[in-house]
């Protein structure tokens, strides 16, 4: 039934490859029509690899006046769509659900309905006429040699980043301001985002002549700024947080009467993304699995919409990251979820909240979201860098990070496409990325261990390791304790299993007597504890915890304020990473009986924290616990507070 809908589409498909296809519809040029449903048919099957089967067909060819229409872009009227205001949104946090490496989170499914379909055909008709091509291009889709000989897969990148604006954004941007009418246009367009729907919508307004206001969170980086008024826009920093951002936008919208062009929750906006799976299945006919970054959804929903109505054997995947995987649980619960925090180091994909229209498309429609952790999108980064020297933004390399995931972990070894979505990259973060990257690739581990504080102790060390081990980073410094603790990273030998290769390095160390931990996974070691060498020890009530704190002026201090004088400060560390927030450690004093009142502290504040008292690295190095236990003695201490970090090494 597919292949006989996309044939009755041909014209359409050709139309949207014409100069007709540039035209703009206005919201005015005509009542919006009423697609015709009696012959519709839809079936939902499970296809043979799994994932959901959409197929529709329109038997009623459709008439010149629809013929019209349908050149200057589809309207029909779409089913009525629940906003996310309307609906009851769960409240949930990044850790509730956590997924094995390349594993699907389950899609709870409804019942197709007749206006499921009707919706399904309005987007197909919606893409086949999108107005994107006025200012994108059909980006390229590149096989990837070096990186397909290696996960044993034929892996091609689309290449999004190759857009006028490095991001597949300005086509959703384009495509929702191309339907506005003259009057509308005329009233100018504003919107919220600190990123690359900024610059789409920036572009859009120059191309249609018309006035933009971007309305940008303070902490947004000076070169995302100064990438918008480049492009002739209105840069308005306001609220410290998407959220506040957004709702300034909307309210002004209003004041204004500007239309407000949503980064993702809008059909017309996903029908312009979705004509990037339209260029795919037109590049490689023959592709088995797609995958797509998510944040708010709108890319992976429009994209899903229009290849599983023309192909539904089709896998499509989404890509989250780890810390931010709204859509995941989304769609495990069958409600939109949102959380309560997020992890901003992908920020092209740091959303709370996935949209209403495009959970619903990727409810019906997507085979399944899985999750990839920030060491993996760095080495997805160096990668892509590898394949073709170009530099993609840690969101736009989520979607190759779990394609690799994915291929690995199930043995898949299909034609396969990641979106590279975006290289709107800060330069001052490719220094966190290179020295996470190493880590995602296997090709790095950090290691830390305890040696006696004697002479020759660390001869014997180095000889335990092994000859045949490179180290690539070495961290010691002598104290007053009995024992000396060592952090250090080895290089993986190339061709080898590195899981194996590390777990006989830290076996063999252990039965030499030297307590061993592996911290290659461990964040707060990778972003912090690494780089930190030397300072007291075993300091009385000493808590450890992260902090994000915005990157604008007076952060810091408005964090002192809640904090000092009234705690003692014992250590930070904190090195911006071009981000929109800093991620800061800090060693505070905290009586036990005061516990409970300075969590409050860190709740008033607003920012978001993490507890790492217990973080196996910060014991090893600053703990109460050292030298107060033979090293790899297997034994569990318990009079201390916090787990004895010998007694941790030592366990088998």
């Amino acid at each position: 039934m597919a292949a006989a809908f996309g044939a009755s589409c041909g014209s359409l498909a050709a139309a949207s490859r014409s100069p007709a296809s540039s035209l703009r519809q206005r919201e005015s040029s005509a009542a919006p029509l009423r697609a015709k449903s009696a012959a519709v048919v839809a079936s939902r099957t499970r296809s043979a690899r799994g994932g959901a089967s959409c197929a529709i067909i329109d038997s009623a060819p459709p008439s010149a006046a629809e013929q019209q229409q349908q050149q200057q872009g589809p309207a029909v009227s779409l089913p009525n769509v629940l906003s996310s205001a309307a609906r009851t949104v769960r409240e949930v946090k990044p850790e509730d659900m956590k997924l094995g490496e390349g594993e699907l989170g389950a899609v709870k499914r409804g019942v197709m309905r007749a206006e499921d379909a009707e919706r399904l055909n309005w987007y197909l008709r919606a893409i086949l006429t999108a107005n994107v091509y006025d200012v994108a291009v059909e980006s390229s889709l590149d096989f990837a040699p070096r990186l397909s000989d290696r996960i044993d897969a034929q892996i091609y990148l689309k290449r999004e980043d190759l857009q006028p604006v490095f991001s597949f954004k300005l086509r959703g941007a384009y495509n929702r301001m191309a339907s506005l009418s003259s009057t509308a246009l005329a009233a100018g367009v504003i919107t919220s985002s600190a990123g690359n729907h900024a610059q789409g919508v920036a572009l859009a307004a120059k191309k249609l002549q018309c006035s933009a206001v971007i309305a940008m969170p303070v902490t947004t980086p000076a070169i995302k700024v100064n990438a918008v008024r480049r492009l002739g826009a209105t840069v308005v920093l306001e609220g410290e947080n998407f959220d506040a951002t957004q709702a300034y936008a909307k309210r002004r919208a209003v004041e204004e009467g500007r239309t407000f062009i949503p980064p993702f929750d809008d059909p017309l906006v996903v029908a312009g993304q979705g004509t990037v799976g339209m260029e795919i299945l037109r590049q490689l006919p023959g592709v088995e699995a797609i995958f797509v970054p998510v944040g708010g959804g709108g890319l992976i929903a429009g994209i899903a919409a229009y290849v599983k109505s023309i192909r539904p054997d089709i896998k499509v995947i989404g890509v989250e990251p780890e810390g931010a995987n709204a859509m995941v649980q989304s769609l495990y619960h069958g409600e939109l979820c949102r959380l309560t925090k997020v992890d901003g180091f992908a920020d092209g994909v740091a959303v709370r909240q996935p949209g209403a229209v495009c959970f619903d498309l990727c409810q019906q429609l997507v085979d399944g979201v899985m999750t990839v952790k920030t060491d993996q999108i760095c080495a997805a980064i160096k990668d892509v860098f590898e394949e073709n020297r170009s530099i993609l933004e840690p969101a736009g390399a989520v979607a190759v990070a779990g394609a690799k995931a994915y291929c690995e972990a199930n043995g898949f070894k299909g034609k396969v496409v990641a979106i590279a979505s975006g290289a709107n990259m800060n330069f001052d973060r490719l220094r966190v990325v290179s020295q996470l990257a190493d880590g995602g690739l296997k090709q790095e581990a950090t290691l830390v261990s305890v040696i006696p504080e004697e002479n020759g102790s660390f001869k014997r060390f180095v000889e335990l390791v092994g000859a045949d081990v490179s180290f690539t980073e070495f961290k010691y410094r002598k104290n007053s304790s009995t024992n000396a603790v060592v952090l250090y990273s080895v290089a993986v030998t190339a061709g080898v299993n590195s899981q194996q290769m590390i777990k006989d390095c830290v076996t063999k160390l252990r039965a030499g007597g030297i307590g061993t931990d592996n911290l290659t996974e461990d964040e707060t070691t990778q972003i912090h504890l690494r780089y930190m060498v030397g300072g007291a020890t075993g300091i009385p009530n000493e808590r450890l915890y992260g902090v994000e704190i915005p990157e604008r002026a007076g952060a810091l201090d408005t964090f002192l304020n809640f904090i000092s004088p009234k705690y003692t400060i014992t250590m930070t560390h904190y090195r911006s990473d071009g981000g929109r927030v800093g991620q800061v450690l800090f060693g505070i004093q905290v009586p036990p009986a005061q516990l409970e009142a300075f969590e409050a502290c860190l709740e008033s504040t607003g920012y978001t924290y993490k507890d790492e008292t217990r973080n196996t690295a910060f014991n090893a190095l600053y703990g109460t616990g050292r030298g107060e236990s033979s090293v790899g003695s297997g034994q569990q201490q318990t009079k201390q507070p916090r787990p004895n970090i010998f007694s941790l090494f030592g366990k088998k």
